[in-house]
């Protein structure tokens, strides 16, 4: 029995289209209308290429939030003519999965066209629903193209990754944003029926708050045009939107940073990095970022105690001091107020002068201890508490014999010497783990050090007092 034709599903259809939202509205639908990504969708770039095949493959698109992946993959399959399917990766079962291959094994068999496979979050992929999808994608019955947020080199499947191409997607600088909101405004489908301009100053400002979210930047501009529009008094007035409308339309700049994702790890590599550079004004900025995104003050804290010992060291001993105080004033007054203690800090470390010395001391003694041979405690520094028979019974074996004084060294305490510090020598061979820098307090460092070098080498062979009054101290 046929169906009879629905008299209103055309005008279901139109109410529907028309509640969707801005972005939905004015989705591009060619790789030309793309603002931005030049870096794949530049002449002879990646995904141009890829297209000249007729074939996609296997692809991963991975970005921020709002830069276009869902819209890409779109385009892709206009571009090579592939019917396009479209779903979320931890919601799709293995029972769609298998009727989408079979539907597009079908498609290809009777009219040769391919099926492009869209997948939102596809590092939520589940092995059972790759498994399922794998074998059609490499024998060619399907593409797909997954999106994520995330580093798909760490969340997605190795498996899935290792079978797929990889395109990153960049935030959408403002001039990029900006053209798609110019773009909005004169779309058919974008504000049918109003006469709408957008000034400069609001494009800017739409722009400026995104923070390279192309999708924020049209839901804002939405708000704005819906609540002009209220105020007009006739169908025909002109909808004007200023900077103060966008600001209003847009209250809160949104900040990409997930605690539990990349950008956490990214914000605290370049709030380190600015530090270790001494560029106070770039640690500032990374430093609000971090802080106003949520990120937990105490990390911060704890990352500019690593900087002050790694990359600051001798050179200004005063530094892992502060960042000891700013450590511990952060962990009693907490968020606001720490905000000032963490910035005085490092703008602090930005400022203090720069040595890795220190760290290349341990690093090369651990690696040392960690892998080559051991040196024995030398004699003479060895615990005599807990030695004093085995000494006393060494002298007595010994003490007939002419060289009985070489034999039991004793311990010379460098507080005895006219320096303080004397010529003892602490290891049984000779090794060189610090090599101070030549900034800051390390210069005064290396000058102590070749002192001390000078006198041993000077000193005579064997055990000798470092003064006529020396004491054997423990």
């Amino acid at each position: 029995m046929s169906t009879a034709p629905d008299l209103w599903q055309e005008g279901r259809l139109d109410r529907r289209r028309a509640a969707e939202p801005l972005a939905e509205r004015v989705r591009p639908a060619t790789l030309d209308e793309i603002a931005g990504q030049n870096h794949l969708l530049g002449p002879n770039a990646f995904l141009r290429r890829l297209v000249a095949t007729g074939r996609v493959g296997s692809l991963i698109l991975h970005g921020p939030p709002g830069t276009g992946k869902t819209t890409l993959g779109r385009c892709l399959a206009a571009a090579v003519d592939h019917h396009f399917e479209a779903a979320h990766a931890a919601e799709i079962g293995v029972a769609r999965v298998r009727e989408i291959l079979e539907q597009a094994r079908r498609r290809l068999e009777d009219s040769g066209r391919g099926t492009l496979l869209f997948l939102d979050e596809i590092h939520r992929f589940s092995k059972a629903q790759q498994d399922a999808l794998l074998a059609d994608v490499e024998r060619g019955t399907i593409s797909l193209v997954g999106a994520t947020t995330e580093n798909p080199a760490f969340a997605v499947n190795a498996a899935l990754v290792s079978r797929s191409s990889l395109a990153g997607l960049a935030p959408l600088d403002d001039r990029a944003i900006g053209e798609i909101l110019e773009r909005a405004v004169v779309h058919p489908r974008g504000f049918p029926g109003l006469r709408v301009e957008v000034d400069r100053d609001a494009l800017e400002t739409f722009a400026a708050r995104a923070d390279g979210d192309a999708r924020r930047a049209l839901a804002a501009l939405e708000i704005a045009v819906a609540s002009k529009a209220r105020e007009s008094t006739t169908p025909e007035d002109v909808v004007e939107v200023d900077r103060e409308t966008a600001a209003a339309s847009m209250q809160r700049k949104a900040l990409a940073h997930d605690r539990d994702g990349d950008s956490h790890y990214d914000l605290l590599s370049a709030f380190i990095k600015s530090m270790r550079g001494s560029d106070a004004d770039a640690a500032i900025h990374w430093l609000a970022r971090l802080l106003e995104g949520g990120e937990d003050p105490r990390i911060v804290a704890r990352r500019i105690a690593i900087l002050a010992s790694e990359d600051i060291g001798l050179a200004d001993p005063q530094a892992i001091e502060i960042a000891a105080a700013a450590w511990a004033i952060t962990e009693r007054v907490g968020m606001p107020e720490c905000q000032l203690t963490l910035a005085e800090a490092a703008i602090y470390m930005c400022q203090a002068p720069k040595s890795n010395a220190v760290a290349e001391a341990i690093w090369s003694a651990m690696a040392e201890v960690r892998e080559g041979r051991t040196l024995p405690v030398p004699e003479a520094l060895r615990d005599r508490t807990a030695n004093r028979m085995l000494d006393r019974a060494a002298t007595r074996i010994d003490a007939s014999r002419p060289e009985a004084d070489a034999v039991v060294e004793t311990y010379r305490n460098p507080h005895s010497a006219a320096d303080g510090v004397g010529t003892t020598a602490y290891l049984s061979e000779a090794r060189t783990y610090y090599r101070p820098g030549t900034r800051g307090f390390e210069v005064e460092a290396a000058r102590r050090l070749e002192a001390r070098k000078a006198a041993v080498a000077a000193a005579p062979a064997g055990p000798t007092p470092e003064s006529p009054d020396a004491a054997a101290k423990p």
